[in-house]
């Protein structure tokens, strides 16, 4: 394996920095990622009682990533968690966090099919509570979709969201379009680099390069080689050489691959791209 170019700017848009694995590092594994290269990582919430600590976190470690932005959301597989009430909570954090920077849309919400436990319904209530604050604010969404992207297709149909990113996207070619025909980009990640991925190593090679995004969705979703070398979890930090995999997938060089991902990020999530836009000195140089 080829050393990877570090001096490349590179975005994790999926990375749950707030995770209990990162709880005791977690200085190490911000200051790692950037060393790294990785200058905007975005924390999506899953849960009512993550939101006040993910906008302390993001505004604590600025100093060292100051792209480290969040999103606020009830994820599907915390719905035996959640209160009907908590909607009304995000309302309220919503419209107290539109004034921060750091604060960049709605997540990670979506449907979960696979998992055996969860409650459809329910699981409908709060996605499509949360789609439409989306619409009301007119903010993009982080999704999840697992087995379930026809109905999340039909849900973003009905309503006006402007954009967004389908984290860790697994679905068919055409679910794929019918995504980004509605103003979304897809997220690939450590998945992609396991030789059985197929259907995603073709999604990865064959989708336009404009509707394609970077995650590590650490601490999950671990790249192929990381047990192998004897690692405890996936980090951001390890998002360039997940990303070189990726750009030798594609078939295109990591530096053309690299600008490609970060500017798809931005456009996916303008609140991000403004926050880059008003801080030049944030902004990549390569």
């Amino acid at each position: 394996m080829s050393e990877v170019n570090t001096d490349l700017a590179w975005v994790d848009t999926h990375c749950h920095v707030d995770a209990p694995e990162f709880k005791d590092t977690l200085p190490e594994i911000i200051s790692s990622a950037a060393d790294k290269g990785v200058k905007a990582i975005l924390l999506p919430t899953v849960q009512a009682s993550d939101w006040v600590p993910a906008k302390h976190l993001a505004s604590q470690y600025g100093n060292k990533i100051s792209g480290l932005v969040y999103t606020l959301g009830i994820h599907p597989l915390y719905i035996n968690r959640a209160l009907d009430s908590d909607i009304d909570v995000l309302k309220e954090q919503i419209e107290q966090s539109l004034d921060d920077p750091q604060f960049v849309g709605i997540g990670e919400i979506g449907l979960d099919y696979f998992v055996e436990g969860l409650d459809p319904q329910r699981q409908e209530f709060f996605f499509h509570k949360q789609l439409d604050l989306a619409q009301q604010f007119q903010l993009p969404v982080i999704l999840h979709v697992r087995r379930s992207q026809d109905a999340i297709l039909k849900a973003l149909r009905k309503r006006t969201v402007p954009s967004g990113i389908a984290h860790a996207f697994n679905g068919s070619h055409q679910q794929a379009e019918q995504f980004i025909e509605l103003g979304f980009k897809l997220g690939f990640g450590g998945a992609a680099t396991y030789d059985r991925a197929l259907q995603i190593r073709r999604l990865l090679k064959e989708l336009p390069l404009e509707s394609i995004v970077t995650e590590t969705d650490s601490p999950d979703i671990p790249p192929a080689w990381l047990k192998e070398e004897g690692g405890k979890f996936n980090e951001p930090a390890l998002l360039p050489r997940i990303a070189s995999q990726l750009s030798d997938i594609r078939g295109i060089s990591e530096e053309v691959f690299s600008k490609a991902v970060w500017q798809n990020a931005m456009q996916a999530l303008p609140r991000w791209s403004s926050l880059m836009t008003d801080n030049p000195d944030l902004l990549p140089t390569s």
